[in-house]
């Protein structure tokens, strides 16, 4: 169950909600999705698709839509790439993407986000009109036994939401995500209080017009607010086909509502409306606290922690887990990087009739 911590700051829900991440044991044995890169000649296999390895690392994530490769001695972001390249079916640009993520390597991406910020179970791109169907985590450095990465059985996740009555509202009613996109020419010389994202760096352009152009082309409705702010809102289903199992699945989450930011450096002290992202049912209307507990309750119950070591591959399908993780504080001498590759797009079709 989630920690509930009562505030009653202007314009803000009664309670901030506190994930717990996993039920104190694994929901997925390690043991069925873990490649022990020590049983392989790993450089020598980086590029050989019909090789051991890649065949491993394919069956096991076909079989359970996750993959962990250990072990692999790999120490470069572009090689841990190569690797995490024989399960990708294809490589995407981070484009109108919410969270600021820079380049570190050819298409490989930051986290975009601080460290000491909790970052809740989430699918990837899931508010926008074309996501991706895998993503890959590259650990050039690591925290063993801390800075797990969760992941969720979205399967058992979907099957949880659907028996309670706010999932049947979110099958109803779908969802309308909303967006604050500031201005980078706005900040120019000023502190980054309540930055998230510029509309600049989200959508790979200085020109208004364009990003207005991109963000529709993503199917996201626009407008501009004060200072050059770019608003945009996202009206899709909760749920997602996925032809792979021929059925729909959970694909939204909290991460997407302004409690994203509340433990978020320069962002959580602003009221809900103000931050950055807001999530609401399809018809405007807003979530309940009982709502919001029970969007996170139900990654929770199904949470399995990847226990990072340097060198660890891991490639995740979008649609069968949710990822996220807790804050991290480092130790002085200490660091976690992990690299960020995004799998195949394909253009959201929401959920289908017929296939529940």
């Amino acid at each position: 169950m989630t920690d509930v911590l009562t505030t009653q700051p202007e314009n803000r829900a009664s309670t901030v909600i506190q994930p717990h991440w996993w039920p104190g044991v694994p929901a997925l044995d390690r043991a069925v999705y873990e490649v022990d890169g020590r049983h392989h000649d790993v450089t020598a296999e980086l590029d050989r698709p019909d090789g051991a390895l890649a065949e491993r690392m394919r069956t096991t994530f076909d079989a359970v839509g996750l993959v962990h490769v250990t072990h692999t001695g790999l120490t470069d972001h572009g090689d841990m790439r190569r690797l995490a390249k024989l399960v990708l079916d294809a490589e995407m640009t981070y484009e109108a993407g919410a969270n600021p993520r820079g380049a570190i390597a050819p298409n490989v991406y930051e986290i975009g986000a601080p460290l000491s910020a909790a970052l809740h179970y989430h699918h990837e791109m899931a508010y926008v009109g074309r996501s991706t169907s895998r993503v890959a985590f590259l650990a050039k450095a690591a925290l063993p036994g801390r800075g797990a990465t969760y992941v969720s059985d979205n399967l058992r996740a979907t099957e949880a939401i659907l028996a309670t009555e706010f999932g049947r509202k979110l099958v109803e009613l779908g969802v309308c995500y909303r967006r604050n996109l500031t201005d980078r020419e706005a900040f120019a010389g000023r502190e980054p209080i309540g930055v998230y994202n510029h509309w600049q760096q989200s959508l790979g352009t200085d020109d208004p017009a364009v990003a207005e152009a991109k963000a529709q082309r993503q199917g996201l409705q626009t407008s501009w607010g004060p200072d050059r702010l770019l608003q945009t809102r996202y009206y899709v289903s909760a749920f997602e086909y996925f032809p792979q199992l021929d059925r729909n699945v959970l694909f939204s989450s909290i991460a997407d509502h302004f409690m994203w930011f509340d433990t978020w450096p320069l962002v959580s002290h602003l009221p809900p409306r103000e931050r950055p992202l807001w999530m609401t049912f399809g018809d405007d209307s807003d979530f309940t606290d009982a709502d919001l507990r029970t969007f996170v309750d139900v990654y929770d119950r199904f949470g399995s922690p990847i226990d990072w070591r340097a060198g660890d591959v891991a490639v995740i399908c979008n649609y069968r887990f949710a990822h996220g993780r807790p804050g991290i504080d480092l130790a002085p001498g200490e660091a976690r990087e992990l690299g960020v590759l995004l799998g195949a797009t394909f253009d959201r079709v929401g959920d289908l009739p017929g296939k529940w």
